[in-house]
């Protein structure tokens, strides 16, 4: 059987490893395909296509959005979009860009409260990328203000801490209209991060549905069996394909590797097929 990865993240975000060494583990993995899913850019796909065909793994086109919805960030990944189209890259520039602006705001509460951070010390740092909240909390890990990056976004920067910032402007459901838009697949990423309620998880996927959500993931390196077959049962409910991938970033999630998760994630190529279909068939429905 064919297994795959349909959550994966490079250096291009809060990855570690650069997207042609995702291709090679990928193979060392005996994964068939993996899509890389950097946060809110396209930047590391051309690299993870080149190395394709030379360690014979299957590269799909995907990005995690990152989103506003009660305060919190919801994310919607996106999988083979019309990738070079200047229009779609615009609106992931929009993207980029409010995380930007996040990040300037971040930065400048952490500072006027004392902790020792600048722009220039974060590029230093990591570069000139979209930096995550997991790059401010190895900044905060490195620098001594923590003692390892759970405790960051324990006490700093998680939904619930003095320097979280949400964003501004996206909702879910504009990014799953976006998506669409450029015939790409829409799907909900782990439903479960989020501690919403039953029912507001369920109202938030109502929602997304009418959008033109195609996929949930059910798969997911920290949900055990009991939370996928709720999730299962969700996804059927509100007529969703199932998704999965392990949401791998190197060492920065050193417990979670690539295509296999905690130990608990065999996803088939079957899932893929699954998702593509809907796509048509929606696409079918929508030219009718």
């Amino acid at each position: 059987m064919k297994y795959i990865d349909l959550h994966v993240h490079s250096n291009q975000s809060d990855g570690t490893l650069a997207p042609r060494d995702l291709v090679r583990l990928a193979s060392e993995c005996g994964l068939s395909a993996f899509a890389l899913t950097d946060h809110d850019n396209t930047s590391g796909i051309a690299e993870a296509l080149a190395a394709s065909a030379e360690y014979g793994v299957e590269v799909i086109p995907g990005v995690e959005f990152s989103t506003e919805y009660l305060g919190m960030d919801v994310h919607i990944v996106g999988l083979e979009f019309k990738l070079e189209n200047p229009e779609f890259q615009k609106q992931v520039a929009e993207y980029r860009d409010e995380r930007l602006f996040r990040n300037h705001k971040m930065i400048d509460r952490m500072a006027a409260d004392g902790i020792d951070i600048t722009w220039d010390k974060m590029e230093q740092s990591f570069g000139q990328i979209a930096w995550t909240r997991a790059h401010f909390g190895r900044y905060l890990l490195d620098h001594g203000y923590v003692k390892d990056i759970s405790e960051a976004f324990s006490n700093y920067i998680g939904e619930d801490c003095k320097y979280f910032v949400p964003r501004e402007k996206s909702t879910p459901y504009d990014a799953v209209r976006l998506i669409r838009r450029y015939s790409g697949i829409p799907i909900l990423a782990h439903p479960f991060q989020y501690h919403l309620s039953r029912e507001q998880l369920e109202e938030l996927i109502r929602g997304l549905k009418d959008a033109g959500l195609i996929g949930m993931e059910v798969y997911y390196s920290t949900y055990n069996e009991e939370q996928s077959a709720e999730l299962l049962t969700l996804a059927k409910k509100y007529d969703l394909v199932p998704s999965g991938g392990s949401d791998f970033h190197g060492s920065n999630k050193p417990a979670i590797s690539l295509g296999t998760g905690m130990d608990n994630l065999r996803i088939p190529y079957s899932i893929l097929d699954g998702l593509r279909a809907r796509r048509e068939e929606a696409a079918s429905h929508a030219a009718e």
